[in-house]
This record gives C-alpha cells, structure tokens and sequence, in this order.
C-alpha cells in the first residue's frame, strides 16, 4: 500500500513538467490543424478532487488521454468547453490517473513516457499460449485503481479497446462497487479519423474531435456487477442498443 502511495506522489512532481511539454506539442494538432468540440463542463468543473472515475469509449492509444487532461487542466483555469490559448499549463491538473494496458505502455519511448505521465498500468487479460483465458483486472491491479481513487480522479476506458461496440469488461464495475465514485460518463468521436491508432500520427487533418461530459451517473451501488456495466455503456453509447441505431450513428462515434 505504501509503495504505490509514494509512486503516485512521485508521478505529481514529474508530471508538472511532462504536462506543459506534452502539451505545447499536442495542442497545435487538438486546436488548429483540426477541430476540438468540448461540452458538458459544467459537469466536471465543482467535482470533488478524488474519488471521481471518468468512464469514456476509446479510440486512439494516447491522443484521447492527452485531450482529456488539456481539458481537465483548462477547467482549472475556469475555461468552459473551450480550451484557448494553453495558459493553464503553466499550473497544470495533477490529480489525475489513466487506465491503461501494460503491453500497450510497454511498447516505445514514448509509451514509458506517458506511463510516467500518469498511466496506472493493468494486465487486462491474461493469456495462455497466445489464448486469451481471462478478462477483467487481477487484485493487484483493483488495488493500485483504488489507491489512486482515493486522492484523485482516474480515467477508464470500460471496453479496453479502439474498437467500437465492443463489450465492457466487468472490471469497470466491480471498481464501481468497491469504491463507489462519481461516476462522469464521457463520449468522444473523430479521434479515430483524425489519427493513427496510437494517436501520434495524423491521418486527416480538419476533421471534428467531440468530446462530450455528461452528468454524474445516479448508480445503485447495490446492484449486479452487469447492471452496473450495462448503465456504464449505456451512457458512453457504446452498448448493442447504440450499434443497432445504423450506419450514420456508428460513423460518427467510432
């Protein structure tokens, strides 16, 4: 318990110089070469600074984290939906944390970098001869989410994949009932046409990147771990009741 209490300190410090790196470099490509839609701030600007899990549909590896946290930082500064001139990375938001997958933040350089921006790492599945054998997250990692929530938000990403409609993972829940947060329901789209997979790279420039903050979710804690999912991708628009609604509703969330 200890230990991950002192690294979470330890990332604070380095993160108040990774964010306005990070950010001075991200920005042109949120702003200028394409388009950022932000609403539902109000949502998120009088939360309490911990035990909020902002529960949101993915669709890059790093440009949707890095988008969520020029927001939360810009909200600090009393900016509403919009993200301006990036002044607030002068005293960026700090209490944050991202859910990711450990392989993912194995990969490059630049993966260990963002882990030290703040990635809480998870072995999501576990594997037996290239066989996926098991969802969910294992003990040690429900623990490390718990301790973060105790003194900050965290960002999840139920379905742990870019693709679209693809099934919550229980995990989700089961964090829900054990810590029983302010849940903040997130829904983004053209993430996914404006950059490559991991969210670097440009594919289309000009295009339009929503980012949509919903009200707290009014969760029975009480309830079954798949009802609770159910209520999470529900409200992300990622359940099967969203993909049956047709071509046009899929193009424009996936």
């Amino acid at each position: 318990m200890s230990s991950i209490s002192e690294r979470l300190r330890h990332f604070k410090l380095v993160r108040k110089i990774l964010y306005p790196i990070i950010g001075i470099i991200s920005w042109p490509g949120l702003v200028i070469i394409n388009k950022l839609k932000i609403s539902g701030t109000e949502h998120i600007a009088h939360l309490p600074r911990k035990n909020v899990l902002f529960v949101s549909n993915h669709q890059t590896y790093f440009a949707d984290v890095i988008t969520f946290l020029h927001i939360f930082c810009a909200v600090k500064w009393r900016r509403k939906n919009k993200l301006g001139i990036p002044y607030y990375l002068l005293n960026p938001f700090t209490n944050v944390y991202y859910v990711a997958a450990e392989e993912t933040m194995r990969g490059s350089f630049i993966s260990r970098l963002f882990t030290l921006g703040g990635a809480l790492t998870v072995k999501r599945t576990w594997r037996s001869a290239g066989t996926e054998v098991r969802k969910g997250l294992d003990p040690s990692d429900t623990r490390k989410i718990t301790r973060a929530l105790e003194s900050n938000w965290v960002i999840t990403f139920p379905q742990g994949t870019t693709t679209p409609y693809a099934p919550g993972r229980k995990g989700t829940a089961h964090i829900i009932k054990l810590c029983r947060p302010v849940v903040i329901p997130v829904v983004i789209s053209g993430f996914w046409r404006a950059f490559n997979k991991k969210g670097l790279k440009f594919k289309k420039k000009g295009t339009l990147l929503s980012v949509t903050f919903k009200e707290p979710l009014q969760i029975d804690y009480e309830a079954s771990v798949e009802d609770i999912l159910q209520q999470v991708m529900d409200a992300i628009e990622q359940s099967k009741s969203f993909m049956m609604k047709g071509p046009h509703h899929w193009k424009t969330t996936m």
